[in-house]
């Protein structure tokens, strides 16, 4: 046997990729979680809604996103919640979210973290956007 070249694999977790845009920071924060949902093709179940409310503080704009998005997770893996209501307001280092949401129907695959991992907000001729990368 020739051990000079081969190959083989190496069982791990493949990541997630996702990039979302809004005219302002609380914007891309909604349309990150809606699209964190999305790749984790949550489905809530009908009937009668649940309100949460969020205060999250960073130093910066993309340790608030990760905050936040770490937040509806642990949400979901506490409570069973997912949401598709946000009423979302960024005031300095803080955002205070109002949320509606209900427990989760189906979900096709767990998101396990955000990470930082070349996490950017850019400023667009738009906007802002970013690119996140999920741990799942």
């Amino acid at each position: 046997m020739n051990i000079l070249a081969g190959f083989r694999e190496i069982a791990h977790t493949a990541d997630w990729e996702l990039e979302a845009w809004a005219p302002d920071l609380a914007g891309l924060l909604e349309q990150a979680a809606r699209g964190m949902y999305a790749l984790a093709g949550v489905q809530l179940r009908p009937g009668p809604r649940q309100a949460r409310t969020v205060i999250v503080h960073a130093s910066d704009a993309e340790s608030l996103l990760v905050r936040f998005l770490s937040e509806l997770l642990f949400l979901g893996e506490k409570d069973g919640l997912a949401f598709d209501s946000f009423d979302l307001q960024v005031k300095g280092e803080a955002l205070h979210a109002a949320l509606s949401g209900a427990p989760v129907a189906a979900q096709d695959k767990e998101i396990k973290a955000v990470t930082y991992h070349k996490l950017a907000i850019r400023q667009t001729q738009d906007g802002l956007a970013v690119n996140l990368v999920f741990d799942v």
